[in-house]
């Protein structure tokens, strides 16, 4: 089952990379067929085998020649071994699946805001259906009343620091936060709030120590809300009570 469970999602992380670099341009990401962005050439199947091609074509084009970045076997690996965890954890359940397509949309989230500081509008909007379909179906305690207030406070908290700190936190950021609220409840959004900051410093630190960037760059903050919302997914239960625990 783990075999099935990986190569289905290295094939959706190959669809992925799709969205990744057709919606950021507007683009449909249905039509026209997987192609080379240089030369246009429609690529064969032999040519969309996740990760496998890529190696197998040494990171270039087989037609033009022209380099593949290493971001799509990345994007590709990266959502089988989130796929891999999330079933590990939660086996063969409705949680596993709403959760599978909330990872994937917020890998998606990531790597278009780290590449163009941006985060679309549609995917907030999509995330936020899937959140309120979920909550009239999710098999856990979360109400509904418990994702609408998470809305509210995600959302509200991250507007509130964008309008203390003069815009420090994009629009974007704070749908972002507002969806996942949908999907984590009033508790959890705490969670990955809380949770966003300290990752955010820390790779934040990570990133300008590792010349990666610099004090001058703008560093995305979807990626860190997004890793938060992940841990939580995985974490959350064990999270909330260890923090309450020293609270208490």
């Amino acid at each position: 089952m783990n075999i099935i469970i990986l190569l289905f999602a290295l094939l959706f992380g190959s669809f992925l990379n799709v969205c990744i670099y057709r919606i950021p341009m507007k683009k449909s990401i249905a039509f026209p067929p997987s192609h080379c962005p240089k030369c246009q050439r429609t690529l064969a199947y032999m040519d969309l085998i996740p990760i496998i091609s890529f190696l197998f074509n040494k990171g270039k084009c087989r037609y033009c020649g022209d380099k593949i970045s290493w971001q799509y076997p990345f994007v590709e690996m990266l959502n089988g071994i989130i796929y891999l965890l999330l079933f590990y954890h939660y086996g063969s359940t409705l949680q596993f699946a709403g959760y599978g397509l909330l990872s994937s949309l917020l890998l998606v989230i990531s790597v278009i805001d780290y590449d163009h500081q941006i985060i679309p509008d549609r995917l907030n909007v999509f995330g936020s259906i899937l959140g309120i379909i979920y909550i009239f179906i999710r098999p856990d305690s979360i109400t509904s009343i418990d994702s609408f207030l998470g809305m509210f406070i995600g959302g509200g908290i991250f507007l509130l620091i964008a309008l203390l700190t003069s815009g420090a936190m994009g629009g974007g950021d704070i749908k972002l936060m507002a969806m996942l609220g949908l999907w984590f409840g009033w508790r959890y959004i705490l969670m990955v709030t809380l949770l966003s900051f300290v990752i955010g410093a820390v790779l934040s630190i990570l990133l300008l120590v590792l010349k990666i960037k610099s004090r001058k760059d703008a560093i995305p903050f979807g990626p860190f809300i997004s890793i938060s919302a992940f841990i939580t997914i995985l974490y959350g239960n064990e999270l909330f009570n260890w923090y309450i625990n020293i609270i208490l």
